[in-house]
């Protein structure tokens, strides 16, 4: 059975709760899958990119045709499993807990409970992703990602880093791989390292991110790619 099905079963028996909403879906991924990790994992990373998705649309007010081509982007799955994620992505946009529950159960349910967690660190990526499609990062979705990252325990640093990876125009490569810019070649370099490693698809499937959303990959790689080059040239032109 697909990850999909999996999550259409429990939303299908939320849905039929009068009071159900997807607090009580997260809950039932903790129960369910506690046997097995990995699929918990699995599930809990989608669950937690669907419902924070929908929360943000919320919060900004305004749903772009780029934003869904974005969120579908990331959402690569067979055109009848579509279903399960609408129903999911509708039911957490009319939910009235705040996205600030959500979040916290989320990262209880996906995380490691570290700070800087990779798992969660891939969830807000996604998130930005869907922000910037539309080609503005607005005021009001910097903020929910601002507090998403809090209730993560993502660092200031961490966030910063993250954030220059999906600003849109000309881009900070020192900010994107978290080094000063008066750090040497050779602390550039086993950072930019470090990074591919931490983001390496591979990793990302053993942390719990299905292979449906490895596409979130592609841009992080392109993007510390782009910026450890920037830095090379620009040390061999000196």
């Amino acid at each position: 059975m697909s990850i999909w099905a999996r999550i259409g079963e429990f939303v299908a028996r939320i849905s039929a709760s009068a009071a159900g909403g997807v607090a009580d879906l997260v809950e039932a991924v903790r129960t369910v899958f506690e046997g097995d990790p990995e699929l918990r994992r699995r599930v809990a990373f989608s669950v937690a990119m669907i419902a924070l998705s929908a929360k943000m649309a919320k919060a900004d007010g305004i749903v772009t045709q780029d934003e869904i081509r974005a969120f579908q982007d990331i959402f690569s799955m067979p055109q009848e499993e579509r279903r399960n994620v609408e129903r999911l992505y509708r039911l957490a946009m009319a939910d009235t807990a705040g996205f600030e529950v959500y979040a916290g159960q989320l990262a209880g349910l996906c995380g490691s409970g570290q700070p800087d967690c990779r798992m969660l660190e891939d969830i807000l990526e996604g998130l930005f992703h869907i922000a910037k499609a539309d080609g503005l990062i607005h005021e009001k979705e910097l903020r929910f990602l601002r507090r998403i990252a809090e209730i993560f325990a993502i660092s200031d640093r961490h966030f910063e880093a993250i954030l220059a990876r999906h600003v849109l125009g000309e881009k900070d490569p020192w900010a994107i791989l978290g080094v000063s810019r008066d750090a040497s070649f050779d602390e550039v370099r086993r950072n930019y390292l470090r990074l591919v490693s931490d983001h390496h698809p591979d990793r990302m499937i053993a942390r719990g991110v299905p292979e449906e959303f490895l596409a979130l990959a592609n841009d992080r790689m392109a993007a510390l790619n782009t910026a450890y080059e920037t830095i090379e040239r620009g040390r061999v032109a000196a």
